[in-house]
């Protein structure tokens, strides 16, 4: 079992979520897909695992401790970037989101979209593959890496701090430097800088 610590670096074998906020106080679920570094300043929280655990049942409507889970934002659903190693170039974007759509209506708050869509958070994904250069965000102008982050869902109604309970609150990231709503990617070798402190 892989703890996460100060001595943890990325690789390939397991997938970590991590919950960020950006300057102008917007959220962002950040799905790292193994390579992705995750902030120093988090991975210095005690038990740090079980608190991301504890947010992600409560953001999935999974928790039983936190039982109501806050309204739907019914928003639309927007894609932005979009890996070409998972969806293997077959998709255009109008198609990936119509199989999007139609995803969010068959697995509702279990779907991805949901997150976006109805919870109001953007997600980015960490890019990722079986080898160095097979992924990359189609759409993005620019060069990226193993681990970098891109924006992927965009929410057109925004969720907030006052939806989480308080006690999960503490596992969630600040950045004084970096905007959701305009930076499409979030370079892995500079996670630690730009969420470099805890909300609280």
């Amino acid at each position: 079992m892989i703890v996460l610590n100060e001595s943890w670096r990325p690789g390939f074998g397991t997938i970590f979520t991590w919950f960020a906020i950006d300057k102008n106080g917007r959220i962002a679920v950040m799905v790292n897909n193994c390579y992705g570094e995750l902030p120093q300043i988090l991975l210095r929280l005690e038990n740090v695992d079980a608190q991301l655990d504890r947010l992600s049942e409560f953001v999935w409507c999974e928790s039983s401790e936190f039982l109501s889970c806050f309204p739907d934002k019914c928003g639309e659903l927007k894609v932005d970037l979009y890996s070409a190693w998972r969806y293997q170039k077959k998709f255009s974007k109008e198609r990936l989101v119509e199989y999007l759509e139609s995803d969010l209506l068959e697995s509702k708050s279990f779907a991805e979209a949901n997150l976006s869509v109805n919870k109001g958070f953007y997600v980015y994904h960490g890019v990722e593959g079986d080898d160095v250069g097979v992924d990359y965000p189609i759409g993005y102008e620019g060069q990226t890496v193993m681990g970098d982050y891109f924006r992927y869902l965009v929410p057109t109604i925004f969720g907030g701090i006052d939806d989480i309970p308080e006690p999960l609150r503490q596992v969630l990231v600040k950045s004084d430097s970096f905007d959701f709503a305009s930076d499409q990617l979030l370079r892995n070798d500079q996670v630690s800088y730009h969420f470099s402190r805890m909300l609280y």
